[in-house]
């Protein structure tokens, strides 16, 4: 793995490790982290009451570079992350969503809840 690529996945590491306790300091249970399928990568899954939250995690290196950070392509591959994995965390009666936590240095985390409306 090129120094670059390795730089790049320890960051991503690093702002899900931050994601993760921004969420938890809000009242989510982080239920699963970095959840591979043959569709895409689900950084996050968390659960709150009965709320399950599949939460795509965005680092950037500025605050304006932020706005840019998720589009419907993206999106698009966390939905059919999500659909794949659903039957092992989702429990009868639960509301689901997708949600996207974006980080910049020097800046607080910008929660975008229900992200993905197809």
């Amino acid at each position: 793995m090129s120094r670059t690529r390795a730089d790049a996945e320890q960051r991503g590491r690093r702002a899900e490790t931050l994601a993760a306790w921004y969420l938890r300091l809000k009242g989510w249970r982080i239920v699963a982290r970095r959840v591979k399928t043959p569709r895409g990568e689900i950084d996050l899954v968390a659960r709150r009451g009965r709320t399950l939250a599949f939460v795509e995690v965005k680092w950037r290196g500025g605050a304006a570079q932020l706005d840019h950070a998720i589009d419907s392509h993206r999106l698009r591959r966390v939905a059919a992350a999500a659909e794949a994995i659903a039957p092992r965390y989702v429990r009868e009666g639960d509301d689901q969503r997708i949600d996207v936590v974006l980080l910049a240095p020097g800046h607080f985390p910008r929660h975008i809840v229900n992200a993905w409306m197809p």
